[in-house]
């Protein structure tokens, strides 16, 4: 990578992010944009990939503080002190050496910088900040660390209390058997690209300096394939199945990383990372409250006029009797101590009941219930709602 492309290139219009951007909110951009452009779903599409690559250097460089850090220091010198190729002219002149001395940048100021301090003094070569970047940033060299994959599962309300394992697909997370990870069709080997001679970059001389960009012919890889594998389209990596464990109490739309399970490295670096995101059914008759089970549980009048002892339904089919207290109201709410949600720290949330008295319909009354509740009435006249009436007479 040229000095004119680390200043040009906008890492963070390349994710859509603002300057400001927090490490979130960059891996997140990241993410999306790397699930719609990866070539496993674009197989064929060399605008997708290109894209896809652009969208991974600027990840490679903004994920990782002291590159970013370096990166937006190296723009602000250069926005200080005049665009690369504009002309750095001598010292005291505008856009000349004294412009590079931005504050806060730890590159000196005045007159007296010289070009040497900005690029590291090196020999032809791209000393100080911006060599630290370009080497590290150069798809070239080194080991890389592969791309995170993001999967869902879908488990029963049951199993989400108690905990399972369960198997995720995972596109490209696996070596292609067929052409064991070259991308090459069986029979024959992929060819070292004459332009870059393997090395996946390519030098160029620019105002006496030797400066490296990623190969344009084999996009960095040092390779070219000229009869993809059939099964993985070149790529060298197939749909794997993963079991992942998912630990009890686990809530609808939790995310669960699995460290290595991503894609494989290249160059010998290590594996990305598995984020699961678990989506949990739901249940006929029990809802989540946090770490409690809630369940609303319908009583008579007479229970709830008279008070009784019923049965209340689990989830693990352990038997449960709770008392309902003589004159309870539709909504009251009564508490199973640890009949709950398994929790993180140990132990269980609680089963939360809310009663709710129901009323017969007039069909299922017999002449003899209907009688008794005249007769009940009549005993007890009072009107319910007269608090009610008081307290907006005594407001207006």
């Amino acid at each position: 990578m040229s000095v004119r492309d680390m200043v040009e290139k906008d890492y963070y219009a390349a994710l859509g992010v603002p300057k400001d951007a927090s490490a979130t909110d960059i891996k997140k951009a990241y993410r999306g944009l790397a699930r719609e452009l990866h070539p496993d779903k674009n197989p064929g599409d060399a605008k997708a990939e290109a894209r896809f690559k652009e969208v991974s250097e600027a990840y490679d460089v903004l994920s990782d503080e002291g590159r970013r850090r370096e990166y937006d220091e190296a723009r602000a010198l250069f926005a200080a002190g005049g665009r690369p190729g504009g002309g750095f002219g001598g010292p005291g002149r505008a856009g000349g050496y004294g412009g590079f001395g931005a504050p806060g940048t730890g590159y000196g100021s005045g007159p007296n910088l010289n070009l040497d301090d900005l690029l590291g003094g090196a020999n032809g070569g791209l000393g100080g900040i911006f060599d630290n970047l370009f080497q590290r940033s150069s798809p070239g060299r080194g080991p890389r660390r592969g791309a995170d994959i993001e999967a869902e599962v879908t488990i029963p309300f049951e199993k989400s209390l108690t905990g399972l394992e369960a198997s995720v697909r995972l596109p490209g997370a696996a070596t292609c058997t067929t052409c064991t990870g070259s991308g090459a069709r069986p029979g024959t080997t992929p060819r070292t690209c004459p332009t870059c001679r393997g090395l996946g970059v390519v030098s160029r001389s620019q105002g006496g300096f030797a400066l490296s960009e990623p190969c344009r012919d084999c996009l960095g890889k040092g390779t070219l394939i000229d009869h993809p594998c059939p099964d993985c389209r070149g790529t060298g990596r197939r749909e794997r199945e993963q079991r992942i464990r998912i630990p009890a109490g686990v809530s609808d739309g939790q995310r669960l990383r699995v460290r290595g399970r991503g894609i494989p490295g290249e160059r010998g670096g290590p594996a990305g990372d598995l984020e699961v995101t678990v989506h949990v059914l739901r249940h006929p008759v029990f809802e989540r409250e946090g770490s409690n089970l809630a369940i609303t549980l319908p009583v008579t009048i007479t229970e709830a006029a008279l008070g009784a002892s019923i049965r209340v339904p689990t989830l693990d089919g352990a038997p449960l009797t709770m008392k309902v207290p003589a004159g309870t109201s539709s909504g009251r709410r009564l508490r199973a101590r640890g009949r709950g949600v398994p929790t993180a720290g140990g132990g269980n949330g609680d089963l939360i009941v809310t009663l709710e008295v129901t009323v017969p319909k007039p069909s299922d009354l017999s002449p003899r219930a209907r009688t008794a509740l005249l007769e009940f009435a009549q005993a007890h006249p009072e009107d319910p709602r007269a608090p009610l009436m008081e307290r907006m007479e005594a407001g207006g």
